[in-house]
């Protein structure tokens, strides 16, 4: 802090949907000391990991862990599985769908694009009805995003699947968790995902810094015959390491011991709870956004997400007005509005290490940065939210 900068009491509430606030005892582990990541000890670590991330995605295939952010994880994913020139259905539900589809026009890979209002998820049927005109499988891939950070719509990846097993279709499923994983029920083999990408700033409760891929066994076999040039990304080079508990490169060490750490945490708490806290938190949420007379983006209650309410503020008002006043005057972040959506939308991220206490002071400051700013609001949404979690 610079000695102009005026001291704000308290701690800093961070409510942005990502990176998310990282426990104590996390950020305790990740100050051990670094340890030889070639010696005999390490392997111990790795494979500690791997076991207990395996619950998480609810998967019994491979999971790789790479230093990378989740970006990192959807070039690893594209690049395993598909050459270039493949084509690919993709969807426009948000911001981070139309970047993961930048990512793959940039691979050489060609993007069969849906265009979407950013108020809802991919629309199962559309899969279904896409696949069903292509009757020579020139599709490889379909990519889909579980929870879109930029709007709080969260897509329904079973569906996705039975309307692609519907036309028996071959193309793999590729599925962003990046703000799922963690944070609502995801079930990487019962619903026939391929790779499920994540990555360790959300659900997990870890600084940015590491990115997964869980990978299906069609998905391996198909990153053995594909024609993109890769090295860093090589699954086939990550599997035979971590056979061994290694990895082909340097680790991020101390991350993985926050890692660690952060799987104790949630399977002590219990998955089904880590899933059941966030969906009260949420409910809360929108509880007293209804209240406030402002409009969620998220249109379908089927679509409602767990880590993040995305909020409209009323028409000819700026949204990062709200933020920057919250901000200076509470000490708190709130998540910007992105692409089409920038200064139209604030988020609340309810994500990660958060509880009751925690969400009533996030609610309490909007509640008052709306006053402050002379937005046209209803008072009560922060009882409203009270009365859901008293419920509970």
């Amino acid at each position: 802090m610079s000695i102009d900068s005026a001291y704000q009491s308290g701690r800093h509430f961070l409510q942005i949907p990502g990176p998310s606030n990282v426990p104590e005892s996390v950020l305790r582990a990740m100050a051990q000391p670094v340890i030889d990541h070639r010696g005999p000890d390490f392997p111990a670590l790795t494979f500690r990991l791997l076991e207990k991330l395996a619950p998480v995605f609810n998967t019994k295939s491979s999971i790789f862990i790479y230093p990378a952010s989740g970006t990192g994880g959807w070039e690893s994913a594209l690049l395993n599985c598909l050459s270039p020139g493949d084509k690919v259905l993709a969807f426009e539900t948000g911001h981070f769908a139309t970047l993961w589809k930048e990512v793959a026009e940039k691979l050489g890979l060609h993007i069969l694009w849906i265009p979407g209002d950013w108020r809802h998820g991919v629309d199962p049927s559309v899969v279904e009805e896409k696949l069903s005109e292509d009757s020579k499988h020139e599709i490889q891939a379909v990519l889909a995003v579980h929870t879109e950070t930029s709007t709080g719509v969260t897509s329904r990846i079973s569906e996705i699947r039975c309307a692609m097993d519907k036309v028996r279709h071959p193309a793999l499923l590729m599925v962003d968790a990046v703000s799922s994983l963690a944070c609502t029920e995801f079930r990487h083999d019962d619903w026939g995902v391929d790779v499920t990408v994540s990555a360790s700033q959300k659900g997990l409760m870890l600084p940015p810094g590491l990115s997964f891929n869980a990978v299906s066994e069609q998905a391996l076999a198909r990153s053995k015959v594909n024609h993109s040039r890769l090295s860093y990304w090589q699954w086939e080079a990550m599997a035979k390491n971590n056979a061994k508990g290694y990895f082909p490169y340097t680790p991020s060490t101390n991350l993985l011991y926050g890692l660690d750490e952060a799987l104790n945490l949630l399977l002590a708490e219990g998955l089904d709870k880590v899933f059941a806290r966030h969906a009260r938190l949420a409910a809360a949420t929108r509880a007293a956004v209804n209240t406030w007379g402002l409009e969620n983006v998220c249109m379908n209650s089927d679509e409602y997400c767990n880590s993040t309410t995305a909020v409209f503020v009323p028409e000819g008002f700026d949204a990062d007005e709200l933020r920057e006043v919250i901000r200076g005057r509470f000490n708190m972040s709130l998540g910007t509005g992105l692409g089409k959506l920038k200064s139209s939308i604030f988020r609340i991220g309810h994500i990660g290490d958060f509880n009751e206490l925690m969400l009533m002071g996030t609610l309490s400051g909007i509640e008052m940065g709306l006053k402050i700013v002379n937005f046209p609001y209803l008072t009560g949404g922060v009882q409203s939210a009270m009365a859901v979690l008293s419920k509970s």
